[in-house]
């Protein structure tokens, strides 16, 4: 404890880049996701449609670690200087925007179509169909999901220090080594244990209001809650 305390200057400040890329990337993933997802939800045409997927489903697919490492030795050889920071930011970004996109998609396309149909033949405008009709039942499946992509972000925001991001795990693993070189102790098991109760104490509260969530509108809609999980989790990425 009293390393930790002693440290507690520099584990504050690595705290504070942690929660500063969780935030970025989670504004920017929504945006990425929001975006994305209702033109791939709302558009016919699919010259627009499949560029936008083959996109995801690359990010997708790509380990968050590998796509991390891309965006930050690639980018530079394309004339696209990315400090540390801004290349975890970017890489993130991407990764959460591709799953936000498909929580939306799949938000949007489990709605009925010929409730899109049946507004439009009553002579609704697209986006009044998007806003009146869609929307407002595609939440009750996308709200749980994108706040458990939240959860995942908050993880993923580890990944950085693989490029040198003085975020919370680099700068706790910054302080084993100088310990176990300069007094020779190893103080692995506390300052990690510590690492893992506050990501703990970050996350948890998401994963609860994602399964409140769950309960909740799956009540309003009149559906059993375990339908709903099942939706919420094939729509949910493993953390690469």
């Amino acid at each position: 404890m009293n390393l930790l305390y002693d440290n507690r200057t520099l584990l504050l400040a690595g705290l504070g880049t942690t929660l500063q890329i969780a935030v970025v990337t989670l504004i920017a993933s929504i945006v990425i996701g929001v975006t994305l997802g209702v033109i791939i939800g709302m558009t016919e045409g699919h010259w627009v449609r499949r560029p936008i997927r083959g996109a995801v489903e690359l990010l997708r697919a790509v380990p968050l670690i590998v796509n991390v490492y891309f965006v930050f030795f690639v980018a530079p050889q394309l004339g696209i200087a990315l400090s540390p920071y801004m290349a975890a930011v970017v890489s993130l970004s991407l990764w959460g925007g591709a799953n936000a996109t498909e929580i939306v998609r799949g938000g949007l396309q489990a709605v009925p179509r010929h409730q899109r149909r049946s507004a439009r033949a009553l002579g609704l405008q697209e986006w009044e169909v998007f806003l009146l009709i869609l929307l407002p039942q595609a939440m009750r499946s996308v709200l749980p999901a994108l706040a458990g992509l939240m959860t995942l972000l908050i993880q993923s925001t580890a990944t950085a220090s693989l490029v040198g991001v003085p975020e919370f795990l680099q700068i706790s693993r910054l302080i084993v080594e100088r310990t176990t070189v300069m007094d020779g102790i190893d103080p692995s098991f506390g300052v990690y244990g510590f690492v893992l109760l506050i990501y703990f104490v970050l996350c948890s509260p998401l994963t609860a209001l994602s399964r409140a969530l769950e309960r909740r509108l799956a009540r309003q809609a009149g559906r059993p809650v375990a339908e709903d999980a099942a939706q919420q989790a094939a729509a949910l990425p493993a953390l690469s």
